[in-house]
């Protein structure tokens, strides 16, 4: 990797890093953007950093989400919205779109070569078993660390759980089993441990204390404010693929109005077409 770009890279990082206050401090919040439009117009809004939408760029793309998209297809959304956007960006990477942990390191090399400085990597299985085997999955977090380090970037790896989010095992073991899995990943190199699927106040107090590293907790419509995740612990907070839906939901609806109606009253408050060309003329 070239010597600036490497340099670049770093501080982008680290500036990443420095984004994550633990302990009761105020959560890193990211409403996560699909494409350059979207993190434009999410750093426009004051965002410090922008998440991608592993789920909204398949949706844009024209596949489902659930590792349906080539490295190649994924890797060149996250360089498009690195492009657009002067703060750091942390890429959701799915499960590496790999078979193997030498096809993650291949990945994350990819993404730094896109210019990302984060990565979530998830444990999510979408054929057979619901989540791959702790081992296996801390192999993979262990290649996405190498990959990083190799290149000479703190890389902010972000270790998606889903215990909670697809329910395995029994209720009164879901914290027990997220906690060794989130100990496997944080001994393989993760910087982080994201865990969607869960919003209740306590659980969330007694996984930030059980966790050495920050914890990430997907928000949305219900779910306690930034504030209230904060002081119980939760580091950063994500909007995940919910920012994508209602997008596309506006325009579901404008386009129902039109063919049933005739009329366009769901189309009266846009972004502007003198905006949205302000916000790519700098």
């Amino acid at each position: 990797m070239d010597t600036t770009l490497r340099d670049a890279l770093r501080d982008r990082a680290q500036a990443f890093h420095s984004l994550h206050v633990r302990r009761g401090g105020a959560p890193l919040a990211l409403a996560n953007a699909w494409d350059a439009a979207s993190a434009r117009l999410t750093e426009e809004a004051g965002a410090p950093a922008i998440a991608t939408s592993s789920a909204g760029a398949a949706w844009a793309l024209g596949f489902g989400d659930g590792d349906r998209l080539t490295p190649e297809e994924a890797l060149a959304l996250v360089a498009r919205v690195v492009r657009a956007v002067r703060v750091p960006v942390t890429a959701d990477i799915e499960g590496g779109y790999a078979e193997d942990p030498a096809g993650v390191a291949r990945t994350v090399e990819g993404v730094l070569a896109a210019g990302a400085v984060g990565v979530n990597l998830e444990d999510a299985r979408y054929e057979g078993a619901a989540l791959l085997p702790v081992a296996e999955q801390a192999a993979r977090i262990a290649a996405a660390r190498a990959a990083a380090d190799t290149a000479g970037v703190p890389l902010f790896l972000n270790a998606r759980t889903d215990t909670y989010l697809r329910g395995i095992g029994a209720p009164e073991g879901r914290l027990a089993a997220t906690l060794e899995r989130a100990a496997a990943y944080v001994a393989a190199g993760a910087d982080g441990v994201f865990v969607p699927g869960v919003t209740d106040l306590d659980t969330v107090a007694q996984l930030a204390e059980g966790i050495a590293v920050p914890l990430n907790i997907l928000v949305g419509p219900g779910a306690p404010s930034v504030a209230e995740l904060g002081k119980a612990g939760a580091a950063r907070v994500s909007l995940g693929s919910s920012v994508a839906s209602a997008a596309y939901a506006v325009a579901r609806r404008a386009a129902a109005e039109l063919h049933a109606e005739g009329t366009y009253s769901t189309l009266s408050e846009p972004v502007t077409y003198g905006e949205f060309n302000a916000l790519f003329d700098r």
